[in-house]
């Protein structure tokens, strides 16, 4: 299994208010998560007028495919032209294969399964 995460940083030039940018914003997330069924949110800038970051994440069997979706969502982002992409951070993380390539570990203070923080993953799992 392989897990993209990507992060936008967005600037929106003539918004002159919460409202408006808040506006644009609800255009791209609703067409991101409508065309590439991909889970979206604002996650940084909140506040903040003309700028916000918003962090992208797509699931898959292949590390090609999967970059392969953050890049065709990137550019369809930029060919909305409701807000400037100002930046791109782009990770992938690789899970079921030999190591992983950015591991959670418990070392870290994050619980998995078989760990013995039950508070945490209950007693089913």
């Amino acid at each position: 299994m392989v897990v993209g995460v990507c992060r936008l940083r967005l600037l929106f030039a003539g918004s002159g208010s919460l409202k408006s940018k808040r506006q644009g914003l609800r255009r791209i997330v609703d067409r991101l998560r409508h065309k590439f069924n991909a889970a979206v949110s604002e996650v940084a800038d909140q506040d903040s007028w003309q700028r916000s970051a918003v962090g992208i994440c797509v699931v898959g069997n292949d590390s090609v495919h999967v970059r392969s979706m953050l890049q065709r969502i990137v550019r369809y982002t930029e060919d909305l032209y409701v807000a400037q992409v100002i930046d791109t951070d782009v990770e992938l993380l690789q899970y079921g294969a030999d190591e992983p390539l950015n591991p959670l570990s418990t070392d870290a203070g994050c619980a998995g399964p078989g760990s013995d923080d039950d508070d945490v993953w209950g007693e089913d799992h």
